[in-house]
């Protein structure tokens, strides 16, 4: 059996807190590449195709870790529209947020989110997060198995 390239998407609009993943999960080789986008329309872009995504080649990513306050489509309408769609629906989503309000962690359990983490502040507990993050959903947690669309 073939082992799948591990991609990881990010969706985070703060430069930062996207240097800061793509610095921890680098750290230990937990992805083949963090592909980054900055917004929601962009992670969607990616996700279907379209925009500057368009001839994007390779599989789906193994884990989304999207961000929730997000410019142009806000992280809750990204999960929905991942949730909604069939091809989308069982690529593993896992909300790395600051927003500690709990009608974001109801709504997002209710779309269908597979984990709900809330960023901490501090430096090294955001490293160790991310990292442990990585390494189950890039590692250890098998994917669904790569669908039609995905071997074209």
């Amino acid at each position: 059996m073939m082992r799948r390239i591990r991609n990881i998407l990010l969706v985070e609009d703060n430069p930062v807190d996207a240097e800061l993943t793509m610095e921890a999960l680098g750290e230990h080789n937990l992805a083949n590449k963090v592909e980054w986008v900055r917004d929601g329309e962009e992670a969607l872009d990616y996700l279907y195709h379209r925009g500057a995504f368009k001839d994007r080649q390779g599989n789906d990513p193994v884990v989304i870790l999207l961000d929730l306050k997000l410019p142009k489509v806000d992280g809750l309408q990204v999960l929905r529209a991942i949730k909604e769609d069939d091809l989308l629906r069982n690529i593993p989503v896992v909300i790395l947020t600051s927003s500690r309000e709990e009608k974001d962690l109801i709504e997002g359990y209710r779309l269908g989110v597979n984990a709900y983490v809330v960023k901490p502040v501090e430096f090294g507990a955001f490293m160790d997060a991310v990292k442990e993050l990585g390494a189950f959903w890039a590692l250890i947690n098998e994917p669904p198995p790569v669908t039609a669309r995905q071997e074209n």
